[in-house]
């Protein structure tokens, strides 16, 4: 059976999404986008309207995609906090060596950097992106608080700010050529943080 169009069009995002969150933007030519998602300019065009449109969309798609892995792995978790503290350390442990990601650093934060003297519209997508981001850190936090893992009194938003920059931290961190038991160290410490803030029973 031939495959949908539709099937055709998420293959093609997910190998766009792959070469840009490798190289950026502006790193990745028009020639690279036509030889990893093996299409003619002009397929491309019609498809994605342009270079930017099909970014947009490989940022939205990256996007979703994390937010379904975190969702999924806080699924194994009773306790919201050992996820995230988990969540950290699942991080590290993809950042080493031979795991099959195009980058160790998130693209949010590698677009961000990139466009943010550039591109005003792209960095407001990856800022909105962060700031949606951020939101569900809250409401798992406010969670946790509920659960009584957290003191009623804790500041979920600022605490959820914490995470997120320890989020990119180490994604970043791990993107520097050194040692993954670097790395795997740096994810145990950034989830000791967060026992500072777990109510004792």
């Amino acid at each position: 059976m031939a495959r949908s169009a539709r099937y055709d069009r998420q293959i093609a995002l997910e190998k766009a999404m792959n070469l840009f969150w490798e190289k950026g933007f502006a790193g990745a030519s028009m020639k690279q986008i036509e030889l990893a998602l093996d299409m003619r300019p002009g397929s491309i065009y019609a498809t994605f309207g342009s270079k930017d449109g099909l970014f947009r969309e490989a940022l939205a798609a990256y996007a979703e995609r994390g937010g379904v892995e975190l969702r999924e792995h806080l699924a194994g978790y009773s306790s919201v906090l050992d996820g995230l503290q988990g969540y950290l350390r699942r991080i590290a442990q993809q950042s080493k060596p031979g795991e099959a990601t195009p980058s160790r650093a998130c693209m949010i934060v590698k677009t961000l950097l990139e466009a943010s003297n550039s591109n005003s519209a792209m960095a407001e997508q990856a800022n909105t992106i962060l700031d949606a981001v951020e939101q569900s850190l809250v409401q798992l936090l406010e969670q946790a608080k509920m659960q009584g893992e957290l003191a009623a009194d804790t500041d979920c938003a600022r605490l959820a700010r914490l995470f997120q920059a320890q989020l990119i931290g180490l994604r970043s961190f791990a993107q520097r050529e050194t040692h993954p038991e670097h790395v795997t160290s740096l994810a145990e410490d950034m989830a000791a943080t967060l026992d500072h803030y777990r109510v004792r029973h």
